[in-house]
């Protein structure tokens, strides 16, 4: 196990803003390469405190060997973005490069995202958004107009709402069916009261990440 004591972002092979992983590693955020994930920090001109995964990706491993630690994990029953986080600890978790180019992973990092959110407070960071995986309610400060997209990881019933376009109140989200897309603040505190706590998306601009890692 890898323990980090502040902030990590779990960097995968989809599609990544070396400008970002440089903000992120300026800032004190540990940066893990998920197997090919480390080739993408690499072009960054950074090195990732850890690289782990199946290594079938990676481009150079005898070359990472030589300068940051390599955890090889050869079993194939988990991708290398839940092999990254059953093997690290951290109090905020970052993942980058899960979406995009490939559906197939993308879809499996929203299941590993359902998997850990229980137990982890997870971002993941695309070209645009950023989706925190919420279990149990959110509330935070919101611009006029400002999108705010609630995704239903499975299906969810939601208590009620406040500071929406689109009040919440009763509403049963589920994949399949009713989702929460495209919502928009009134300006103001915002509050998304579920029932109970199954794991649910808050999807934000990407210039929102700072203000939800700090929450």
């Amino acid at each position: 196990m890898v323990v980090f004591d502040g902030p990590m972002a779990i960097v995968g092979g989809g599609a990544v803003d070396s400008g970002l992983l440089r903000d992120l590693a300026e800032r004190g955020v540990a940066l893990v390469g998920a197997d090919g994930g480390a080739d993408a920090i690499g072009d960054a001109g950074l090195v990732p405190v850890a690289i782990i995964g199946d290594l079938d990706s990676i481009s150079d491993r005898v070359a990472w060997e030589s300068r940051t630690r390599v955890i090889h994990i050869p079993e194939q029953i988990t991708t290398d973005f839940q092999k990254a986080l059953y093997s690290t600890q951290a109090p905020v978790t970052l993942a980058l490069g899960m979406t995009g180019k490939r559906l197939d992973h993308t879809l499996a990092a929203l299941s590993a995202v359902l998997q850990y959110a229980p137990t982890r407070r997870l971002l993941l960071v695309d070209e645009v958004d950023v989706a925190l995986a919420v279990t149990g309610a959110a509330s935070f400060e919101a611009d006029l107009r400002e999108r705010v997209s609630i995704h239903p990881l499975a299906p969810i019933r939601f208590e009620r709402s406040s500071g929406l376009f689109y009040p919440m109140d009763g509403l049963l989200l589920e994949p399949g069916g009713l989702i929460g897309t495209s919502n928009e603040g009134i300006g103001g505190r915002v509050e998304i009261i579920p029932v109970g706590e199954t794991p649910w998306l808050l999807i934000l601009g990407k210039e929102r990440l700072w203000d939800l890692m700090k929450a």
